[in-house]
């Protein structure tokens, strides 16, 4: 396999003729910056046939999935189809989630992952970058603005607000997944999902942490307010730390992250980013 300049390596990449190039989709490898390849798509933008504005050539969303999902996800290729009504997507498996190499640390190396889709999306020519991420994915596009920068703007669906949330009946069932040998093997053969044994050294930045340090990037933070697992006091820690300088939504009757997100939903975010990003 060859590395190209973004530090990816090409795995299989769909090439119809030149008429029809700008259409296809792109699949490959991406290397993160402590070596763990990282299996990523490129959906171009959709085929505009109705005489309405075409979708933004200059903007690219970066989607982040949620925790045991995975690019071939159908909840995921979903909430890619409906972006790709405003902008082409880069989505991507996280470290230890589907055919992606290395262990999921549930949100802290995974900056990395993110890091390298989004350096990738600008090989790919597209000068304005929104990060997308949801639950698990949520988190890490708020730490990796804070970290990293370099994207014009960041919406944050589901998010925890703060490390080590025991509070609700799914997240204890998701602690005793990442926490326990037994839990770790049903995440493998479970779900797909290869979790790392050890616990952080040292505690990453939380999102309430990284809020602050986002701004002026525009950031949007949305939320259910039926939840199952991370209740509403969430997104108003995330939007207090913005200290005015995002955007909230707390949706009625919305459960949590990529499955509870409807195309209207999905919708409104694709208009807010083009409207937002840059």
């Amino acid at each position: 396999m060859s590395m190209g300049p973004a530090g990816h390596v090409a795995r299989s990449i769909v090439r119809p003729h030149s008429e029809t190039s700008r259409y296809a989709p792109i699949r490959t490898f991406l290397r993160t910056a402590d070596g763990v390849s990282v299996d990523s798509v490129y959906d171009p933008a959709s085929v505009v046939y109705d005489g309405s504005p075409p979708p933004s050539r200059d903007l690219v969303f970066v989607m982040a999935h949620g925790f045991t999902g995975d690019v071939d996800r159908p909840h995921v290729r979903r909430v890619v189809a409906a972006l790709t009504d405003y902008a082409p997507v880069v989505s991507f498996s996280f470290r230890g989630h589907g055919r992606s190499g290395g262990r999921t640390t549930v949100g802290d190396r995974e900056v990395l992952d993110l890091a390298a889709a989004v350096r990738w999306a600008r090989d790919l020519g597209h000068p304005r970058v929104v990060t997308v991420g949801f639950s698990m994915g949520g988190s890490v596009v708020l730490r990796h603005a804070a970290l990293h920068a370099g994207v014009d703007a960041v919406v944050s669906v589901s998010s925890p607000a703060r490390w080590y949330y025991r509070g609700t009946a799914p997240m204890r069932r998701v602690h005793w997944l990442v926490t326990r040998p037994e839990g770790r093997l049903v995440g493998r053969y479970g779900f797909h999902t290869r979790i790392h044994h050890r616990d952080w050294n040292p505690v990453p930045l939380s999102p309430v942490e990284a809020v602050p340090k986002i701004a002026p990037t525009p950031l949007l933070i949305v939320h259910g307010d039926s939840d199952g697992y991370f209740p509403v006091d969430h997104p108003k820690m995330l939007a207090d730390a913005a200290d005015g300088a995002a955007e909230l939504w707390l949706e009625p009757g919305m459960g949590h992250a990529e499955h509870a997100a409807d195309d209207a939903l999905l919708a409104r975010i694709g208009d807010w980013a083009a409207s937002r990003a840059g």
